[in-house]
């Protein structure tokens, strides 16, 4: 059984972790909002940049340079903004996985000393059902670990992928920037 003080600092320790995740998923939300507006200065930079060449073309075949020579870099400048906004998205969730586990540990600890200490009171003869809840125990977290191997694998390799997909836009867009020169 918990004490009311083991109470109070379970509450505590809960709240502070709350209050941790909603501090780091308001970083997040900065650090998004900072990007965006990042993209947005450049952009309206650009446009103007890009009225004013425009003024000044003389004929079609200037007129279709200059926007070959504007494709490249859009195509370059998206797949950054997703490497960016992918790395505050996983950032992000990686402190939220690294709370998550961490509470998990915690938990599966508490639970094991409850299982424990249910042992050493159990009345004679019941060695066979504290084995069986041991043994559960022992299920459960191995397949939580399972889970969780799983799911960090599967980070990994959708970030390969974002990775690779960015870098095959990116060059797809230089090599059709070159053609058209």
């Amino acid at each position: 059984m918990l004490t009311p003080e083991q109470l109070v600092a379970t509450q505590k320790a809960n709240l502070e972790t709350l209050h941790g995740l909603t501090a780091k998923a308001f970083e997040g939300v900065e650090k998004l909002v900072e990007l965006n507006l990042q993209v947005t200065r450049a952009a309206l930079t650009e446009s103007a940049q890009h009225s004013q060449a425009l003024l000044s073309v003389r004929d079609a075949q200037e007129l279709i340079a200059l926007q070959a020579s504007l494709f490249q870099p859009l195509a370059e400048k998206t797949a950054a903004y997703s490497r960016h906004l992918y790395d505050i998205a996983s950032g992000t969730g990686a402190e939220f996985s690294k709370a998550f586990e961490n509470k998990i540990a915690e938990s599966q600890a508490q639970f094991a000393a409850m299982v424990d200490n249910a042992a050493k009171n159990a009345p004679a003869g019941s060695e066979t059902a504290v084995a069986v809840m041991k043994s559960a125990v022992a299920a459960a977290n191995n397949a939580f670990e399972s889970v969780q191997k799983a799911v960090k694998q599967a980070s990994e390799v959708a970030e390969a992928n974002m990775n690779a997909v960015a870098n095959s836009a990116t060059n797809v867009a230089k090599a059709a920037s070159a053609k058209k020169r």
